[in-house]
């Protein structure tokens, strides 16, 4: 294939590449807006708390407006033969390509520290969990975690058993955080939204047998491979369109003939 043909190519792959991207922005962007807007409705359906519907809207709100603002420039600049907007894509890609390496790095190396960290945190929570509602963000993001990993406290149950209430008061009967217990079905068959705060302790079988700890390890270990594939496929997608928008920026002439005319 021939110079202009090669780099006509890489123009096109570029510029629909990039179009999907910037399509895919719109729709995360749009979703995240509409369950930031909508949560009530999200949280009677999924039973998830408000908390995590917002933070998975600002999460998918934010993924989608940098996806939108790549897309935009690597369509534009491939098309238009903007050198300034190829280099800007290719900046902004680098960066988020050396963050991820830079985070990935943090976390294997720290690892033991974050999870001491973790479990801290987690502890502390326990510790002033609210006896009664309504509780805060961070205790509500708690009660989502246990029951989306089927998990009580941090290493188990017992975590519970010298809970103290933001009043420093300490319970007599034996209490868990409501979200211990596993939600009963209704008549649809849709889970059972469980109250904030503590319950008495029901039956054994009634509360989930492991803690958080272990549900971590195990969510990690059963989707470890999942993690892996999606982490490297990304990273392979970030470096083939470093490669190629860099390729762009150092062939493209200011006399070169438009190959894309007739877009």
């Amino acid at each position: 294939m021939n110079p202009k043909g090669c780099l006509g190519c890489a123009k096109c792959f570029l510029f629909f590449l990039n179009l999907f991207f910037f399509a895919l922005g719109t729709l995360l962007l749009a979703f995240g807006l509409w369950v930031l807007f909508d949560r009530q409705s999200f949280a009677a359906v999924l039973g998830s708390p408000l908390v995590s519907l917002r933070v998975w809207s600002y999460g998918f709100s934010g993924v989608g407006i940098v996806t939108m603002l790549l897309g935009f420039l690597g369509c534009l600049g491939a098309l238009k033969e903007v050198k300034v907007m190829l280099l800007l894509y290719f900046g902004i890609l680098l960066l988020l390509f050396a963050a991820q390496i830079t985070v990935g790095v943090i976390v294997y190396t720290q690892r033991v520290a974050l999870a001491t960290k973790v479990a801290t945190y987690a502890q502390q929570l326990i510790q002033e969990y609210p006896a009664q509602g309504p509780p805060g963000d961070p205790h509500e993001s708690w009660d989502a975690v246990q029951q989306q990993l089927g998990c009580c406290g941090w290493n188990g149950r017992q975590d519970w058993d010298h809970h103290e209430g933001p009043s420093g008061d300490t319970d007599g009967a034996e209490t868990v955080a409501c979200s211990c217990l596993q939600a009963p079905n209704s008549t649809h068959g849709t889970p059972g939204v469980l109250p904030h705060g503590r319950c008495p302790v029901a039956a054994p079988s009634d509360i989930f047998p492991k803690g958080c700890a272990a549900g971590v390890r195990d969510w990690l270990a059963a989707n470890l491979i999942t993690i892996v594939g999606v982490c490297v496929g990304i990273g392979l997608g970030e470096l083939a369109l470093l490669m190629l928008s860099m390729f762009l920026v150092r062939n493209l002439d200011p006399h070169y003939e438009k190959l894309l005319r007739g877009f």
